[in-house]
């Protein structure tokens, strides 16, 4: 491909994992397409992603690769401040102020990284800029330098409709939870509380993360061409809808089953696949070889994603109710999972060591965990998620819903039992166990109550390891986004299509 014809993607993710993780995914699938990549990280997140990689590195004894693609001039990082200060960062509202940060600060600082790539030897010329959601100032940028756009939604079709729709539905004089919503096309009657979280927060209507979010979705109309993780066939009322109001949208998921590599594939891109992508957490590999020791089906995997957090009253029941199911269980718990007391230093624990500090001596004696043909059990740090969901031994997926964990174990075939707490996590847990027919949901009914209880744990994950009905329903999601991802399927054409485009 000649220079002046190669595409040059510069990809703006907004910072946190769930935005990281995709934008990583399609930056790979355009480079492996011919497109030249430029990857911006905030510097904050660089600075992770190099001691994580460094710490994987240091335990396998090998040399850090600072990030995927490292050492290949045709796919580069760089970075720019998030705007925040040290003292905001370790603020309570961290996810408020860094919202805040990006859409006010970020602008400038992006404007005169492309300039200079434009004005580097070497490197083609910027045709399309990519920010994900949450980050669409960078589409204004675009348009300010004359540069097209994409916009790399990361949630689901049907959780962009509801975004799209956030302020009618706050206008609504009928604000209770359980009210009816049926006049959205492209969506099934959903009650209002399965739209957003930002929703439930009925005392405070006007909040900025509400209408944030409801100007994020608003400016997709900004973009040449909205991007979804999703398949065709997975959502195709919502796709029409949606194309029936934007430009353009492409459908180019799943991601890691685009990225899987084989053959020549795996070859070219060092054998990482989606699985092994820069992480901002150091990951665990202890559980493979506990997973290669049980039983095909088994294993239910827990993992609450890169936002949540639980009390520890919230850990125990959770725990008890695993314990409870009768099924060995992997808990992939991040550093910050568990909600520190007033009192919490530097020094407590955290991560898998914060689970196990908060559980009581009885859980360790129960005899439902005494013997291993009733109930065996790992408790360990951050893993590679996509990997897991593949193992031959994981039967179920207790998940929070956030897109990316739903999208992924749809892909890999694995039903779920969802618990949402934030966000598009709702409209996600509703269309898995309602129009997906793969998920059982844990929480109560919209009215209140303790979402997690050890009873509704233990009686949700028989439920799904015990259902033959959703088993085959995620085989055949399975089975179809294996479809759309290999070569003359419709999200393995979008790729090249985009990148078509792109040159265009």
């Amino acid at each position: 491909m000649a220079a002046a014809s190669v595409p040059h993607a510069v990809i703006v993710p907004y910072p946190c994992s769930g935005n990281v993780n995709p934008a990583l995914q399609l930056a790979k699938l355009l480079h492996r397409h011919g497109a030249y990549v430029t990857f911006v990280n905030t510097e904050h997140n660089h600075r992770r992603m190099q001691q994580a990689a460094a710490a994987a590195a240091e335990e396998e004894g090998a040399e850090a690769a600072v990030v995927a693609g490292a050492g290949d001039a045709t796919f580069r990082f760089e970075t720019i401040p998030d705007g925040l200060s040290d003292f905001e960062r370790g603020a309570n509202d961290y996810g408020l102020s860094l919202c805040v940060a990006t859409s006010q600060r970020c602008a400038a600082p992006l404007r005169e990284l492309i300039i200079r790539l434009n004005a580097t030897p070497g490197v083609p010329p910027v045709s399309c800029v990519v920010p994900t959601f949450l980050m669409s100032f960078a589409l204004d940028v675009a348009a300010e330098l004359g540069i097209p756009s994409m916009l790399l939604w990361g949630c689901s079709a049907g959780a962009l409709l509801g975004h799209m729709r956030l302020r009618d539905l706050r206008h609504r004089e009928e604000r209770e939870l359980d009210t009816i919503i049926d006049w959205i096309p492209g969506l099934p009657p959903m009650r209002l509380g399965d739209f957003s979280g930002f929703l439930r927060r009925m005392d405070d209507p006007d909040s900025f993360g509400l209408r944030f979010n409801e100007t994020e979705a608003s400016n997709c109309t900004k973009a040449g061409a909205v991007l979804l993780n999703t398949f065709e066939g997975l959502e195709p009322d919502a796709l029409a809808a949606l194309r029936a109001e934007l430009p353009r949208v492409f459908t180019v998921g799943p991601l890691g089953t685009l990225l899987a590599p084989t053959g020549e594939k795996k070859k070219k891109d060092g054998g990482g696949g989606s699985g092994e992508l820069t992480s901002l957490w150091k990951q665990d590999d202890a559980q493979w070889a506990w997973l290669d020791a049980q039983t095909p089906g088994s294993v239910v995997y827990v993992s609450f994603g890169s936002h949540a957090v639980l009390t520890p009253a919230e850990v125990t029941e959770l725990a008890w109710g695993l314990a409870a199911a009768g099924r060995p269980f992997l808990w992939s718990v991040r550093d910050d999972l568990v909600a520190r007391a007033g009192g919490a230093t530097a020094a407590s624990p955290t991560g898998a060591a914060a689970v196990l500090a908060v559980l009581p001596p009885e859980f360790f004696a129960s005899s439902a965990l005494a013997s291993p043909d009733t109930c065996s059990y790992l408790i360990t740090s951050w893993c590679a998620q996509e990997r897991v969901l593949r193992h031959r031994a994981v039967g179920c997926f207790l998940t929070h819903g956030g897109w990316n964990s739903v999208c992924e174990s749809l892909a890999a075939g694995v039903p779920m039992v969802c618990c949402p707490g934030f966000a598009d996590q709702y409209t996600n847990s509703k269309l898995a166990a309602d129009v997906w027919g793969v998920a059982a949901r844990l929480d109560e009914g919209l009215g209140g109550g303790p979402v997690i209880r050890r009873e509704k744990v233990a009686a949700r994950v028989r439920e799904v390891m015990l259902g033959k009905g959703i088993k085959k329903r995620a085989a055949g999601w399975k089975a179809m986004a294996e479809e759309a991802a290999r070569p003359g399927g419709t999200s393995c054409d979008n790729i090249q299509s985009i990148v078509k485009a792109m040159i265009n």
